[in-house]
């Protein structure tokens, strides 16, 4: 246990900048005595590599240590990367140089913010999330995720043996996780509580799944993945047994989400202005549908793909569309990753008669909208293949402050080609308008659940009563797995709409500022070549415009 008492203090100590006591293996909080930092750039990337490494909880046997004193500790020694980040003066550097300053402050803000408002090693049962089925996105997992969680779909059989072993200690650590998580699970939030069951559920019906999958080539491995099983289940017995005993809210109130929009996630608007912002796009959503309506009263309704064939044959016509309108109608330069990048993401087909869930309804009725919204796999590709000359903002940013680039966008992106002529089909114009309503209703569930003005069941039934045509149930997982996301991480919700304005606004500055030198083309490049950070900081990056930051910073 000496080495989980150790870790930060040995690694501040590495700092040649400041420093500190030898740690005291007893766990005991000597002072410690910063000096001035070298205020240039190298030092920042320096104390970025240090911080990353720091953020993370001790790990012993694939065991994360998010035990209160452990966290405390934690909370205490974050103060010195704040106090040496804080000695900089970066009013000299270039704005690029800058705005990576802003992004390492978010990011321990980021932190803070967990151990004083979140706390989801002590509020969250689903935050203890032991494996994670499917790939995202977006460039990291969303919202609060324990460190280690097993990327379960990065796991292709037949494993080879080193692999495989690894994977099955990891699978062994998590009966002791979840005994740990018992012990630290200790504040009062009903739904969160709730929330919780539910991801026991889906991850024991995956473990079956995986084990299953494995028991031909790895019959050792199958055999832990049934005793963590076991232990998933246990534990949501467990939790069902607790939920009685659960009334308090799980919002974290109007002030803590003013905080966590201005100085973690870089947004420059308010709860109450995103709430005034995400009502007019739900207004104008059903408006603007029913005007769509009006104009096919007399075409049929579209047709949803009733066979695999004729899905997959859609799925990749749509693809080759997509990106050859993007060639043709010069809205961005092509990498050539792109077209490979979608083909990757095809997904499986569900025939007729099974649940069908919200995004699965607009789909199959039309595979275009959802490329456009695609271009979050252009992303990662670009990530990929591209790394960002900036060491801060090559590996993606914590705390989900990449959220209002990456879900604006794509969500912008569906009107954004409607209006270039993609998807200027009368009746293709209406699905987007049934997206752009289920995303505002339920970023407005998002804001009503954190004021405390709505329940986790209340949110969901507005959601569901505000989407058009039914094809957003209670009965599906869409709307509970979003509300699970959305009160973890507060304005992840709401980064899809406002993200989508906040990028009209960048957009309306860059041409007025190029005049007749403006091109879409252009605009596009310059925004990817800003990397993955919030739309606040691109701003200020592309057209000097410092206002924003300006605000957020005091």
């Amino acid at each position: 246990m000496a080495s989980w008492t150790c870790k930060w203090g040995s690694l501040l100590l590495a700092c040649a900048t400041f420093v500190l006591p030898a740690c005291d293996p007893a766990g005991g909080d000597g002072p410690r005595e910063t000096g001035p930092e070298p205020s240039d750039y190298a030092a920042l990337v320096e104390l970025f590599d240090q911080w990353r490494a720091f953020q993370a909880p001790p790990v012993e046997n694939w065991i994360p240590d998010y035990r209160p004193e452990t966290m405390a500790r934690q909370h205490r020694e974050l103060r010195v990367f704040q106090d040496r980040l804080a000695s900089m003066d970066p009013s000299d550097w270039t704005v690029e140089q800058q705005v990576d300053y802003h992004l390492v402050r978010a990011e321990m803000n980021g932190l803070d913010f967990d151990h004083r408002v979140m706390r989801p090693w002590s509020r969250m049962p689903g935050f203890y999330k032991v494996i994670l089925p499917s790939e995202t996105d977006v460039p990291a997992r969303e919202g609060q995720v324990m460190h280690g969680s097993i990327e379960l779909w990065t796991y292709e059989t037949p494993l080879d043996p080193e692999r495989e072993g690894v994977l099955r200690e990891r699978i062994k650590a998590i009966p002791a996780i979840l005994e740990q998580a018992r012990s630290n699970l200790v504040e009062d939030a009903r739904d969160l509580w709730y929330l919780g069951i539910r991801v026991k559920e889906s991850e024991s019906r995956a473990l079956a799944a995986f084990a299953e999958r494995v028991e031909g080539h790895h019959p050792e491995l199958a055999r832990e993945v049934r005793r963590a099983r076991i232990a998933v289940d246990d534990f949501k017995e467990w939790l069902e047994e607790g939920l009685p005993s659960r009334t308090g809210p799980s919002g974290i109130g109007i002030e803590n989400y003013d905080w966590h929009l201005k100085h973690v996630q870089l947004v420059p608007y308010t709860w109450e202005e995103q709430l005034a912002l995400v009502r007019r796009e739900l207004e104008r959503a059903w408006a603007y549908l029913s005007l769509a309506e009006n104009r096919n009263r007399d075409r049929p309704p579209l047709t949803k793909v009733a066979t695999e064939s004729e899905y997959r044959t859609l799925y990749r016509a749509a693809v080759r569309e997509f990106v050859a309108f993007l060639e043709e109608e010069q809205i961005m330069s092509l990498s050539g990753f792109e077209e490979e990048a979608l083909l990757a993401r095809e997904g499986s087909f569900r025939p007729p008669g099974a649940v069908r869930e919200f995004f699965t309804e607009v789909n199959y009725r039309h595979l275009r909208p959802m490329r456009a919204h695609g271009t979050h796999w252009f992303d990662l590709a670009r990530m990929e293949s591209e790394p960002h000359p900036s060491p801060i903002r090559r590996r993606p940013l914590l705390y989900n402050i990449w959220a209002s680039r990456a879900e604006g966008l794509a969500t912008g992106f569906e009107e954004m080609m409607m209006e270039a002529g993609f998807l200027d089909h009368p009746q293709v114009r209406e699905l987007v308008w049934v997206l752009l309503a289920q995303r505002a209703a339920r970023a407005l569930g998002e804001l009503k659940m954190h004021a405390n003005e709505m329940s986790l069941e209340e949110a969901a039934e507005f959601t569901v009563s505000w989407t058009p045509y039914d094809w957003l149930t209670l009965e599906g997982e869409t709307v509970w797995r979003e509300g699970q996301l959305y009160l973890e991480q507060p304005s992840y919700g709401t980064s899809y709409v406002v993200g989508k304005i906040h990028l009209d606004r960048l957009l309306t500055d860059r041409r007025n500022q190029l005049g007749a030198e403006f091109t879409l083309r252009g605009f596009m490049d310059e925004l990817h070549s800003a990397g993955m950070i919030p739309l606040s900081l691109i701003r200020w990056e592309m057209t000097g415009l410092d206002d924003e930051i300006g605000r957020m910073v005091k």
